[in-house]
């Protein structure tokens, strides 16, 4: 059973994380992770596009090494990124110091292939979101300095291939509010999932005078 939505407990035990975007306005925020990803990636930008819409893409470093004609693209489009590890770690597996080095080396690809285009926002401080939300906190306490720590409020759980597409989408619309940060992942694993209920919400919530603002 998912969490959709996530837990006030638990926004209330790690405050230093961002959850949520304090707004009044009608105003959603899409994220990404995972990407960037042929084809996938394209077709998340091309849903953008249609709706005037702007996300924020936690990128994999080594898709980005991979991938950097993507990676380009979603810069060039004028989306935000950020940081999800260079090989997606889980933060409650992996050493301290082996896991911060994974985060700089993360960094040191995009902006390598990023170039000019590569931003970091916002408040000069670079965005980083944990792979799976996992993270020990003393890993949090070396990363803040640096990093604003994203994670979320609506899960979507595309990834999940058992889960049929109509629910995927109807919790989706069901939990997001204005402010809501809302998760999804430009994969392959989540490519059926996320072609079904992408541009489901982005009409949805479109048709209701929303806008989709980057973090």
């Amino acid at each position: 059973m998912y969490l959709h939505k996530t837990h006030s407990l638990v926004k209330y035990m790690f405050p230093s994380f961002t959850w949520h975007m304090p707004t009044q306005q009608t105003e959603l925020f899409l994220t990404f992770d995972d990407g960037p990803i042929p084809g996938v990636t394209d077709f998340v930008l091309e849903q953008l596009d249609q709706h005037d819409a702007k996300g924020t893409f936690f990128c994999v470093g080594d898709n980005v090494r991979k991938y950097p004609d993507e990676f380009r693209r979603v810069l060039q489009k004028g989306h935000a990124v950020g940081n999800h590890t260079f090989h997606h770690l889980n933060g409650w597996r992996t050493d301290d110091e082996h896991y911060l080095d994974n985060i700089r080396r993360c960094d040191e690809v995009m902006q390598a292939v990023g170039g000019d285009d590569f931003e970091h926002r916002p408040l000069g401080r670079r965005l980083f979101r944990p792979p799976y939300g996992r993270v020990t906190r003393d890993q949090i306490r070396m990363v803040r300095p640096q990093y604003r720590v994203i994670m979320w409020d609506v899960l979507t759980a595309d990834y999940d291939a058992s889960l049929g597409q109509e629910r995927c989408l109807q919790k989706a619309l069901q939990y997001s509010r204005p402010g809501s940060i809302v998760i999804f992942h430009d994969s392959h694993k989540a490519e059926k999932n996320l072609r079904y209920v992408l541009p489901r919400l982005l009409d949805h919530f479109s048709e209701k005078g929303f806008q989709f603002k980057t973090l």
